[in-house]
């Protein structure tokens, strides 16, 4: 949880003791005492009712590292949430208790050059839920600052809330890449991202969408959530022309923009082949640290490459996608499960296994 908090070690026995899912080893999760930090003027308590599983909690669970993040103690897992404010401090005004919101999981210092900016997502001292070594949201209660919980429309369910924060990787990546009535858009993975990012891009107003994957199951999730076109590729690299000009095809007319929702070398080299020249590619997805690409070509044709982390105010258009109906996440949540011990790891060996699971929720 964002504002820190201390291990079960330190939990004194109280009467309502507050539990969550901590990370505590390679494959283990134990649900045990969480004890909440001191409520600041401006934070509020928030008893979880929605949890979603990231990829991320994923690999901290089965590698207990993502990316540059290594977990080096135990840690409270998860940060895709909602819940019920249930105690605000003295200066808050926004909230009362009683009212529902969508937690945005990053802390950032608001003093550096870049929260400075408004590019706070890139904040050096972003402290983010789940993230080692800050603590995530799947307990009962969390502490987190006030103007960082958004109040949910009274047509939004807790679920939706939680499925803001997925939403909101899809939504930046079509604002960086300039998403609108005039840009035909590829989306490389069919995962939970891929196809929040293929939804964002239909919201934001692009006439035509096709995406791409290796699995027919999550390519038939696509057609059913919008997508014009699908294309099932392979995983061999000596595929791509072939599937480039299948993806054309598909989508009659030029590639304005990819989003790579994957990040592997086969993924990005068959978006960079398949955007038309002066077109742009966004790698959104992280699962190659270092890739081989045909860079120079791309870059012949003039092909912008941008890049995403996470996302930056954001919540207040996802919640308003989501109220309006110009987006529906309920059809990602494939799996729920409670929030007792065993419920806790079958919800993640469900998430891991992949399969026919989309987004597994928590329901607490």
């Amino acid at each position: 949880m964002g504002k820190g908090g201390k291990s079960h070690e330190d939990a004194k026995d109280s009467e309502e003791e507050n539990m969550a899912a901590w990370l505590v080893g390679l494959n283990t999760l134990k649900i045990q005492p969480f004890k909440l930090p001191p409520l600041g003027p401006h934070d509020v308590r928030v008893r979880m009712k929605a949890v979603g599983i990231c990829g991320s909690d994923v690999h901290y669970l089965k590698t207990l590292r993502c990316a540059d993040f290594v977990v080096k103690e135990p840690m409270v897992i998860g940060h895709e949430c909602a819940g019920i404010i249930e105690e605000v401090g003295r200066e808050v005004k926004n909230l009362v208790p009683g009212d529902r919101v969508a937690l945005e999981p990053g802390i950032s210092c608001w003093r550096c050059d870049l929260c400075k900016e408004g590019r706070y997502n890139l904040c050096p001292e972003m402290k983010f839920f789940a993230t080692p070594p800050v603590h995530g949201s799947l307990a009962h209660q969390v502490v987190h600052p006030a103007d960082l919980c958004f109040k949910l429309p009274d047509n939004v369910s807790l679920e939706e809330g939680a499925m803001c924060e997925p939403l909101s990787v899809g939504v930046h990546a079509c604002r960086r890449a300039n998403i609108g009535p005039e840009t035909n858009v590829l989306v490389m993975g069919a995962g939970p991202i891929g196809l929040v990012t293929m939804l964002a891009a239909r919201a934001f107003g692009a006439p035509r969408t096709v995406i791409v994957d290796v699995d027919d199951n999550r390519l038939s999730v696509a057609k059913i959530l919008g997508a014009d076109g699908v294309v099932k590729v392979s995983t061999d690299m000596q595929d791509i022309p072939e599937e480039v000009e299948k993806i054309c095809e598909v989508m009659g007319a030029g590639v304005d923009v990819s989003f790579d929702c994957a990040g592997f070398n086969k993924t990005m080299s068959t978006a960079l082949s398949a955007t038309r020249a002066g077109g742009k590619v966004c790698l959104v997805g992280m699962g190659h640290t270092e890739m081989t690409v045909p860079l120079t070509p791309a870059a012949a044709r003039e092909v912008d490459v941008i890049g995403i982390f996470r996302y930056k105010n954001t919540w207040p258009l996802c919640l308003e996608f989501i109220r309006s109906g110009k987006i529906d996440v309920k059809p990602l949540i494939t799996h729920r499960f409670g929030f007792s011990q065993k419920e806790v790891e079958d919800g993640f060996e469900t998430s891991a296994r992949g399969g026919n699971a989309i987004k597994v929720m928590f329901n607490l």
